[in-house]
């Protein structure tokens, strides 16, 4: 007689069972035939409107568009390395000044964080460049700066506020000031929890430099509007998004991709891993201990 024992539960969810996997197995089918039929619809439109046509795809050929588009691109790429960098820094200097113990640091370091986490990168952005009469590159830099570093400042205080009391009383056992505690004790351990969080701000602020073609700088997004603009090329609108859009969204997936990579290899770093202790053994005595 063969006896069918059940699923045994789990600590989230109980094992679905035959009939509720035909059911999602259904649901799978059907969602699937949904995304199919939205996609060829789409595709459909593209085509009906004539959006594959060779008169929208020719300026892609030219030595000069290419060479507008790959300025733009190193632009976009310029313009990101200063601000991701620039950001980490402030971040960093605005969390100590939010973990300091002075009073004034505390309440100014605050005070500059909040009102720069509330006002709108945009707003930012044009006001350093009209108000202040900026050039663009550092109207755009100053703006996306200020904003994510605001943003970053709360993650690593937030991050070193996290790790283990134990940690923070241990160094101070051994003498350690609290500036060497931040640095050698609570920061190391905090990067590596808040290193997703990190780099998905970096996204956010790689994504952000496309408000510089507002301001007349010269990035990605602009060179692609002063193509798709171009009354000579029948205004190539859609097959200007489909060549910038896949480059945004690759270049936003390589730096996720990336995090990933050092993650992974803070994890296989042997300075990272437990080290193994021995057993303490019957009889053995503290020293002076008799």
């Amino acid at each position: 007689m063969t006896t069918h024992t059940a699923p045994s539960p789990t600590a989230l969810y109980d094992i679905p069972g035959p009939v509720t996997r035909k059911r999602h197995r259904l649901y799978g089918i059907v969602s699937t035939v949904l995304i199919l039929a939205l996609v060829g619809w789409v595709i459909h439109l593209l085509f009906d409107t004539e959006q594959f046509t060779s008169a929208k795809w020719t300026p892609f050929e030219y030595k000069g568009i290419q060479e507008l588009l790959l300025r733009g691109l190193g632009n976009t790429l310029k313009a990101f390395a200063y601000a991701a960098v620039l950001s980490l820094v402030l971040g960093a200097v605005l969390a100590v000044g939010r973990l300091s113990d002075h009073r004034v640091v505390r309440w100014v370091s605050t005070l500059l964080v909040e009102f720069f986490r509330a006002m709108p990168v945009l707003v930012m952005i044009f006001f350093i460049f009209v108000a202040l009469k900026v050039q663009p590159l550092p109207a755009l830099v100053t703006g996306l700066t200020l904003y994510n570093g605001s943003v970053l400042a709360e993650v690593f205080r937030t991050g070193i506020n996290s790790v283990e009391r134990g940690q923070r009383e241990a160094a101070y056992a051994l003498g350690m000031r609290k500036t060497q505690v931040t640095t050698f004790v609570l920061a190391p351990q905090a990067v590596r929890a808040m290193l997703p969080t990190i780099i998905s701000q970096l996204v956010v602020a790689l994504k952000d430099t496309s408000l510089g073609y507002l301001i007349t700088y010269e990035e990605f997004l602009h060179a692609g509007k002063l193509i798709a603009s171009n009354l000579d090329y029948d205004l190539p609108f859609i097959p200007v998004v489909m060549v910038i859009s896949p480059i945004y969204i690759g270049m936003c997936m390589l730096l996720s991709w990336f995090a990933t990579w050092v993650a992974k290899r803070e994890r296989r770093n042997p300075k990272t891993k437990a080290v193994e202790v021995a057993p303490a053994e019957p009889g053995t005595l503290l020293p002076g201990v008799q």
